[in-house]
């Protein structure tokens, strides 16, 4: 195993309304590389996943992401001022030090996938 070398590992997160979600997280601060036949590519700096025009709700639901991040107060704030609560009708949880040993706070999307986006304590 030791001639095995991981490049990098994406998520392929599914989406309701593939216009409205990729809207939401290029505004939530991603990138968007790519966009083709139902796939589209985002990042922020070295993390990146796949959006799919692809929905099950029960998936969709059950579908958790984590963004582990250095300054967390400095995304909540971006993410509070970009208005992605109001603009896409969607739930934010306030930051809060969680006895796991993060601080942290919750976004989900316009699909239902939950992002919890925090940093180490």
């Amino acid at each position: 195993m030791r001639n095995l070398k991981s490049v990098e590992i994406k998520a392929f997160i599914p989406c309701k309304d593939f216009e409205l979600s990729k809207s939401f997280y290029q505004d939530m601060g991603f990138t968007k590389g790519w966009d083709s036949d139902g796939m589209a590519y985002f990042h922020h700096r070295n993390c990146s996943f796949l959006l799919q025009d692809f929905y099950v709700a029960d998936h969709a639901n059950n579908f958790m992401m984590h963004l582990l991040v250095e300054d967390v107060d400095a995304w909540f704030r971006k993410v509070m001022s970009s208005g992605l609560g109001e603009k896409y009708n969607v739930k934010i949880t306030q930051v809060e030090d969680q006895p796991w040993g993060m601080r942290d706070f919750v976004v989900i999307d316009p699909t239902g996938v939950l992002w919890r986006i925090g940093q180490n304590i």
